[in-house]
């Protein structure tokens, strides 16, 4: 399950591997900003208070066939 935050202004946050070492990448409104190496260098970007992690539920296959006529 893929792990993000997203914060103000269309920012996003989003861990990767860059030349095998993990990094932190920033979007914001759907492009690339910067690959940040800490906590510190997103900060420089975003209010670290301002993010929000994203939880995706998992789909229940009984929702879906409940909510079908």
């Amino acid at each position: 399950m893929e792990r993000r935050w997203v914060g103000p202004d269309g920012y996003e946050i989003v861990p990767a591997t860059r030349d095998g070492r993990q990094v932190l990448q920033v979007w914001r409104g759907g492009r690339p900003v910067a690959d940040c190496h800490s906590v510190e260098e997103v900060a420089r970007h975003v209010d670290l208070a301002d993010l929000c992690e994203v939880i995706p539920f998992p789909a229940r296959d009984d929702d879906r066939r409940a909510a079908l006529p």
